[in-house]
């Protein structure tokens, strides 16, 4: 499945960067909205972060209701959790990672002249750029990979629906990271980093996103 969307990630937006300049359907735009995420692990209790995310877009209309959108934009993803309750009962932590994201947008639906609705399926890729993990009343750690167990890589799909109006866009889509927070190998530590590992170990960050564009 990762070699999958990384290599479908990849080939669409190089497809896109070939034909970029023989394309009169190629627009270019801005792009950013609300991210709303959570780890995903049953062990522990989770909630909802609100962060956001923003970057840039271009999109290659195709015949027949198609459209390819890749974009790279800087997403901050982020989840509460409770940490391992024998260590640190009644313990809370916040956790934010900062990805350089690829998402690659494969749309389709009719256009209708004044507005276009389109259904949207968008596998992704990134990498992280800073963390921070900020233990109540304990500890604060930040940008730091191996020694919080924090993978750098991320790789996913998204699936939504969006309505394009003029130059502008909105898409409300339902993400699903494939890839773990933690891979559970760093070498920690008894004491807050075993809490941390064992709080948030293959956890995945999972949630809607809702963004906006502006296309010229």
């Amino acid at each position: 499945m990762k070699k999958i969307i990384l290599i479908s990630t990849f080939v669409a937006a190089l497809m896109l960067g070939g034909i970029a300049e023989s394309s009169a359907q190629l627009r270019f735009g801005v792009t950013g909205g609300a991210t709303f995420s959570k780890l995903s692990k049953q062990t522990v209790n989770t909630e909802n972060m609100t962060q956001y995310h923003a970057g840039v877009t271009m999109q290659l209309k195709l015949p027949l209701g198609f459209a390819i959108q890749p974009s790279l934009i800087y997403n901050v993803k982020g989840s509460k959790f409770a940490l391992d309750e024998e260590l640190f009962p009644d313990a809370a932590a916040d956790l934010t990672v900062g990805y350089l994201e690829l998402p690659v947008s494969f749309q389709w639906g009719p256009d209708l002249l004044l507005f276009r609705p389109f259904i949207d399926v968008t596998p992704f890729v990134g990498y992280g750029l800073n963390n921070k993990l900020d233990i109540a009343g304990i500890q604060s750690l930040k940008n730091t990979w191996s020694g919080s167990a924090i993978n750098r890589w991320e790789y996913g799909l998204g699936a939504g629906i969006g309505l394009e109006i003029w130059k502008i866009q909105v898409i409300g889509r339902y993400n699903w990271n494939f890839g773990s927070i933690s891979d559970l190998k760093a070498d920690l530590d008894e004491g807050i980093g075993s809490a941390v590992k064992n709080s948030f170990g293959r956890g995945k960050f999972g949630g809607f996103t809702v963004t906006a564009a502006i296309l010229f």
